[in-house]
């Protein structure tokens, strides 16, 4: 079952570290994170992000041919990364757009580019430095602001992660992805009616895809609301596939013993949009 927390391909990933281990005090970040490679405003350079893996694939062989002829050239080296990352090919992404920000090392979009890939690869202090210098206050990105906040939640540090949250909501207000993150960031500090009621939100969103829809199913199941995540689950697949996923998900809560994530603190301030 995949989990994510992120921001597009650059949806190709929304991440993928177990959101239940996350919510069980881990120290990753569950689901689908959302590391945004297509989200917002799209660079010049990029192309429409393909739809399946295959297609992926293609795109990764098209540019990696570019990128061979020219290492460090902007476009190749921005699309190759995108196609590596949604291939989950994190540590190759980090290495292409680690050569662009040597050729331009002030370029803001192959900063961004390079700490988002920093960030699927794990390599988490170092993208919090990059990502700092990857826009102005003046030129904001909220794709950015919530990879830095899905780096400040898998570092730990909840409360800067929601804050960079809150920042990109206000120039993307009901972005999914970025709902989808803090959602998630809920869940990890065991706030579960305030991870549901967020994820809600994200799900109804215009660009809300299947993962994002799988986080709040796996919400709802470690809340004990297993009817509810099998009718989500529903809309992306199956009945008996539906049925399946979420009773993987009750076993490995049994597993784990979470039954005690049902009962959750109650949820903290955050910064308003």
């Amino acid at each position: 079952m995949s989990i994510a927390l992120r921001a597009n391909p650059d949806s190709g990933r929304l991440t993928r570290i177990a959101l239940v281990a996350l919510a069980v005090a881990a120290a990753s970040l569950g689901g689908c994170v959302d590391f945004g490679a297509g989200a917002g405003p799209a660079a010049p350079v990029a192309q429409t992000p393909p739809a399946g893996q295959d297609q992926w694939r293609a795109n990764a062989d098209q540019w990696g041919k570019r990128y061979d002829q020219s290492p460090g050239d902007k476009t190749a080296s921005i699309n190759y990364a995108r196609a590596l990352r949604a291939l989950s090919r994190f540590d190759e992404a980090a290495a292409v757009m680690r050569t662009a920000a040597v050729e331009s090392p002030q370029d803001m979009e192959v900063l961004g580019e390079y700490g988002k890939a920093l960030a699927d690869d794990s390599q988490l202090a170092q993208a919090k430095d990059v990502l700092t210098r990857a826009y102005t206050d003046d030129r904001p990105d909220w794709t950015i602001m919530s990879v830095q906040g899905v780096v400040e939640d898998q570092l730990g540090d909840h409360d800067g992660a929601r804050r960079f949250y809150s920042d990109a909501l206000k120039i993307a207000p009901g972005e999914a992805f970025v709902l989808n993150n803090l959602g998630l960031s809920y869940a990890l500090t065991k706030q579960l009616p305030q991870a549901e009621t967020t994820l809600r939100e994200a799900s109804a969103g215009a660009s809300a895809d299947a993962r994002v829809r799988n986080n709040l199913a796996l919400v709802l199941s470690l809340e004990g609301k297993y009817a509810q995540a099998e009718e989500i689950s529903r809309q992306d697949m199956s009945a008996d596939a539906a049925h399946a996923n979420v009773q993987a998900i009750r076993q490995m809560i049994a597993r784990r013993g979470l039954a005690s994530l049902n009962r959750s603190a109650p949820p903290t301030d955050v910064a308003t949009q």
